[in-house]
């Protein structure tokens, strides 16, 4: 398997932060929103109709649509135990912005998972992106 060129490095990685950012803004926005529609604790559509009204939740709901597409590009570029360690650094910066942002109290021990988590991906990173070549085996 030949080297990625350094251009094609550098695409993945930018990708990689699109993907990781776009999780984290998307989570936090829609998290907001939730915070100002209330519990839904009903299975009534009405609830999550009204939920849509609010324009947080639907920016959120917008912004994690752009991360899932990233996403799937990103799969497309790199391999499956690349990248769910790489952007597993987004729970860490959700935990952070929710803290910050939102006021939410995070405990010791969720810090020390945090702390973990983020030795995971450093950990991680230092793997190639893609260690295929591209073509699948058939499973069946």
């Amino acid at each position: 398997m030949k080297p990625e060129s350094p251009v094609e490095v550098h695409k993945t990685r930018l990708l990689t932060l699109l993907v990781i950012g776009g999780n984290v803004v998307g989570n936090v926005l829609l998290s907001h929103g939730m915070r100002q529609v209330g519990k839904i604790v009903s299975a009534s559509p009405l609830d999550y109709i009204r939920a849509f009204a609010n324009p947080w939740a639907v920016l959120g709901v917008l912004v994690l649509i752009f991360w899932m597409i990233s996403d799937l590009a990103l799969l497309s570029r790199a391999d499956l135990s690349f990248v769910l360690p790489i952007t597993a650094s987004s729970y860490v910066l959700i935990a952070i912005a929710g803290h910050f942002l939102l006021g939410e109290r995070i405990s010791s021990i969720h810090w020390a998972g945090i702390v973990v988590i983020t030795l995971g991906v450093v950990l991680a990173e230092e793997t190639p992106a893609r260690t295929t070549n591209g073509r699948r085996e058939a499973l069946l």
